[in-house]
């Protein structure tokens, strides 16, 4: 098998022993993989050529991008490993119908910089975007901090092109807004996390470049008051809000510790802040009147000087220029560098209506005092969608200890209608969560399709699906 890849691809991109190091552990230095050799193919004919291989020798195959996932999804053994890396083109950029065209290798913020130069952005955006690939956030369907104004990764994506178990290429790369011809196949492969088949490029949309931005860090009396704000400035801007995250006091104690030219947002320390953002697509609205401000930015300081006189928050600081933006964008995309340095931690990713946030934080930390007295917590969250990123720092680094806090605030979140899994996908690590709370039909379906689109087993086995 080795001999007939080497002869597909050069032996120079059929990777064994130690070349493989660089992909043997993931993001979290948690999810080891073994693979029999990394593969590196150059395009989609390469691609499908191995999958051919591996199906007429039953070898698992397992893609990989950046892989800077959190739930092991590229862990494993006795596989062969796809690096998509070499699948790094943007073959068109089209600023008229706001579109490019790119391989599942692009880097996030390579993209970021190609539609930049067109007065464009790719707004999917966290803090591995100089890592992350174009075909792994498909995969995961991974959210980011603009969610809000722009949706998720699947809300950005018009077409695919994916190579099946069997090795046969799906072309599904069109660029429309519309198209209900027959089921979207499209939308079965994003989220998948390459259990279905592997995508190798993507059409994907991008959107104008706002002309101003209003940026600031808000302290509250109380979460749930945060939903009223963030309905205020959405109404008042035209849902011009493009960022709106949770920083309660733990994380940003943490990313004070961790980070020597990090400071404190405020004079005074409080217990919820939030990080905001909005942006200008408007001329009007971005456009420096006679006295020198921005309508904007005006606007947002009358929203937040209103709410600050009638008590409705503690405090504000708006950003007055571009290094104190990025400074505070930088607080909260610093998150993935400095929450998995302690160990041991049990990281999870939920989603909860808006409403219910509060109410859930503050029963996941009255059970987590119960079942582990002296862990800690530190949560980051996408406030403006209800998405929650938990860390729990156990006392110990016993596994049952371990695998019953992620139950504690996996099954919180459904009991609240949520879901135990919001953008980093199920990997290996909610396995379990999946076998206890996904409904039992929607279960049995998802096993359908993955037993219809790969018989063998041979895609990322393990992932995703818990043994039924």
């Amino acid at each position: 098998m080795i001999d007939q890849l080497a002869a597909l691809l050069g032996k120079d991109f059929v990777l064994v022993g130690d070349d493989r190091d660089k992909w043997r552990m993931d993001w979290t230095g948690v999810y080891a993989a073994d693979p029999i050799a990394v593969l590196r193919p150059r395009d989609t004919a390469e691609v499908a050529g191995i999958m051919k291989i591996a199906d007429a020798h039953d070898t698992p195959v397992v893609p990989v991008g950046g892989n800077t996932g959190l739930t092991g999804g590229t862990s494993g053994k006795d596989m062969l490993m796809i690096s998509l890396d070499r699948l790094n083109d943007i073959s068109e950029l089209d600023p008229t119908g706001r579109t490019a065209t790119v391989g599942a290798g692009v880097i996030l913020s390579t993209l970021h910089t190609a539609a930049d130069a067109h007065d464009l952005i790719f707004p999917l955006t966290f803090g591995a975007r100089g890592s992350a690939m174009i075909g792994g956030v498909l995969s995961t369907n991974a959210g980011g901090s603009n969610v809000v104004r722009y949706g998720n990764t699947r809300d950005l994506c018009l077409g695919l092109e994916v190579v099946t178990a069997q090795g046969e290429v799906m072309n599904l790369m069109g660029k429309l807004h519309k198209d209900n011809a027959g089921l979207n196949l499209k939308h079965l492969f994003i989220g998948a996390e390459g259990t279905l088949g592997i995508i190798t490029r993507a059409v994907v949309k991008l959107h104008p470049k706002p002309r101003a931005y209003a940026t600031a860090m808000v302290a509250l009396q109380n979460l749930s008051d945060a939903v009223n704000l963030l309905n205020r400035l959405q109404a008042a801007s035209g849902n011009a809000v493009e960022a709106f995250e949770y920083m309660p006091r733990p994380y940003i104690a943490a990313h004070c510790e961790n980070f020597a030219q990090a400071s404190e947002p405020f004079a005074e320390k409080y217990a919820e802040n939030v990080f905001l953002e909005l942006g200008a697509t408007n001329p009007h609205d971005a456009r420096r009147t006679d006295d020198g401000s921005v309508p904007i930015q005006s606007m947002l300081t009358e929203i937040l000087a209103d709410m600050l006189e009638k008590g409705e928050l503690l405090d504000a600081v708006i950003a007055q220029n571009d290094a104190q933006r990025k400074d505070m964008w930088k607080r909260r995309e610093d998150a993935g560098e400095f929450l998995f340095l302690r160990k041991p931690h049990v990281n999870t990713d939920v989603a909860v209506a808006l409403t219910d946030v509060a109410p859930y934080l503050a029963e996941v930390t009255r059970k987590l005092a119960k079942l582990d007295p002296g862990a800690e917590e530190v949560v980051v969250s996408h406030l403006g969608d209800g998405n929650i990123h938990h860390t729990a720092y156990p006392t110990s680094d016993d596994p049952a200890l371990h695998r019953a806090i992620r139950d504690l605030v996996d099954q919180t979140a459904v009991a609240y209608r949520g879901s135990f899994s919001a953008e980093h996908g199920v990997g290996v690590s909610k396995l379990g969560t999946m076998a206890q709370c996904k409904d039992s039909a929607a279960l049995g379906a998802m096993r359908a399709i993955k037993s219809a689109l790969d018989p063998k087993g041979l895609l990322n086995p393990g992932k995703v699906y818990p043994a039924g």
